[in-house]
């Protein structure tokens, strides 16, 4: 039973600790604070005679001075307080007698005592009386049983003599189903805690379950390699517009993942679709393992392939630096391609006849370019090399070639020719600009139209465990991610590609 392992074991017993944990902080903070509670503390001890039998000298002015008796006299100020989460009233008290409470102060004797109340609550004065309970014995002060709502106070000063200040003060009585307590003030040189008592007992607990897992994957082996790798071989073909990303995504995958070997052959997304239907349809059961990238969806036609979106392209017009023009309207842009416009000064450019470096038919670009762009089909090639028109009678100079760099490389190279391309990160072809459409700059967003998304296709649905299968998660969403941006494109399952790839 793989799953009894001692991964898995401390695992659940880590997971089930925090989880009682949470669940012991919140019961504790939700049962103790119901309990009633009266919570008291001295919060003034002092003399005000000499003191000198205790060795407690003090400077004396005014009446104190001169006052018979006292020499020897001490004030304390006791506060009570309702610090629990409930009421508490006059029942709540756990006594027999006509008082709540007993304030003992050992080695002195009780001369006096004043009531004071905290503002808007003088009502609460007429508690405190000899009726009530209130009343003084030796070194006994009978406190009543006084109701307080939740978060209410009263303080007791009391004059006292025949004692030394911090002798012991003792409280006597008790609350039913209730608490009486000393509490202790926050004065102003302490630093109250950031967190209460149960939240660092928790924090403790749960980093404590962190520590342990995180020691248990680094002493019982290595890293697990990422997205589950595949072993074996596969190929990759189709779109030489995405061809530096799926070489770039082979040779990352081949590094994180040992075993596996990825081959690119980019020759046009139309010819990588056909191979891929030819492989599937020689084999006889499964999926071939091969993937085949295309720049736009597979036709009406091919049923039996499987396409997953990888990201969205952005392509460009580009025209040699030498015509001039920088912009171009999709109208003058469609006219160039059926002969209307023949030399570039008619758009304001230089005296150069029009020169159109066009894919061949197996190219997606081309598609992509005819879809989105021309709304038609280009016409027919008239030029064999791209530098003579070998069919005089055609209304346009046009020629076809078997790759994105080998357009961008003729246009470079030939004054007036004008191709197209996906949109390149990398360093900038010399002698080729990109145009503006309609005043847009090529982008991936935004109102640009000349974009596309980009398609992986399977013959079939290969098996989870296949190598095809682990590529593409790899490609669509795993760490191919970023090699997709680095080369300008944008991944269909981000946040922002999924708006656009899902339109």
């Amino acid at each position: 039973m793989e799953w009894l392992s001692t991964e898995n074991v401390i695992a659940v017993g880590t997971a089930v600790l925090g989880v009682l944990a949470s669940a012991g902080v919140l019961w504790y903070e939700r049962r103790v604070p119901r309990r009633k509670r009266i919570g008291y503390r001295v919060q003034l001890d002092t003399p005000i005679g000499n003191n000198s039998a205790a060795g407690q000298a003090n400077v004396r002015l005014g009446l104190f001075n001169e006052t018979r008796g006292m020499a020897d006299a001490t004030l304390v100020l006791l506060r009570f307080e309702n610090d629990g989460s409930q009421a508490i009233g006059r029942e709540d008290y756990d006594s027999a007698e006509l008082h709540g409470l007993i304030a003992e102060f050992e080695g002195r004797t009780v001369r006096g005592i004043a009531v004071t109340l905290p503002p808007r609550t003088e009502h609460m004065m007429g508690h405190f009386s000899a009726a009530t309970g209130l009343r003084h014995d030796g070194n006994r002060l009978y406190i009543p049983r006084v109701p307080l709502n939740k978060g209410k106070h009263f303080k007791l000063l009391i004059l006292l003599g025949g004692g030394a200040t911090d002798s012991p003060v003792r409280i006597i009585g008790d609350l039913v189903d209730g608490d009486v307590v000393e509490t202790r003030s926050t004065t102003l040189d302490d630093t109250p805690p950031l967190f209460s008592r149960p939240a660092r007992v928790l924090t403790v607990l749960l980093t404590a379950c962190v520590i342990t897992l995180s020691t248990l994957v680094m002493v019982r082996g290595e890293t697990p390699p990422p997205i589950g790798c595949e072993k074996g071989s596969l190929k990759v073909v189709g779109s030489t517009a995405f061809e530096p990303v799926a070489e770039e995504l082979a040779a990352k995958y081949e590094q994180d993942c040992p075993g596996s070997q990825i081959t690119v052959d980019a020759r046009g997304s139309a010819a990588g679709i056909r191979e891929l239907k030819e492989a599937g349809e020689s084999q006889q059961t499964g999926s071939p393992a091969l993937v085949t990238l295309s720049d736009g969806p597979k036709s009406a036609e091919d049923e039996q392939l499987t396409e997953n979106r990888v990201a969205v392209s952005a392509f460009a017009l580009v025209v040699n630096d030498k015509v001039g023009v920088r912009n171009l309207s999709l109208r003058d842009v469609r006219r160039l391609y059926t002969g209307e416009i023949r030399t570039w000064s008619e758009l304001g450019g230089a005296d150069l006849p029009v020169i159109l470096a066009s894919r061949n038919s197996n190219s997606g670009t081309r598609g992509v370019f005819q879809r989105r762009i021309l709304h038609g089909f280009e016409p027919a090639e008239s030029s064999a090399d791209c530098h003579e028109k070998s069919d005089r009678r055609a209304r346009v100079f046009r020629c076809e070639l078997d790759s994105t760099d080998q357009v961008l490389a003729t246009v470079a190279d030939i004054p007036g020719a004008i191709g197209y391309s996906e949109l390149r990160t990398g360093t900038p072809t010399k002698g080729v600009r990109h145009l503006t459409l309609a005043g847009h700059r090529p982008a991936i967003d935004g109102a640009y139209p000349f974009r596309e998304i980009e398609y992986a296709h399977t013959y079939g649905r290969p098996p989870a465990d296949s190598l095809a299968s682990s590529f593409l998660n790899y490609a669509m969403r795993g760490s191919g991610q970023d090699v997709v941006r680095t080369h300008g494109h944008l991944p269909c399952y981000t946040p922002e590609g999924l708006k656009i790839c899902g339109s």
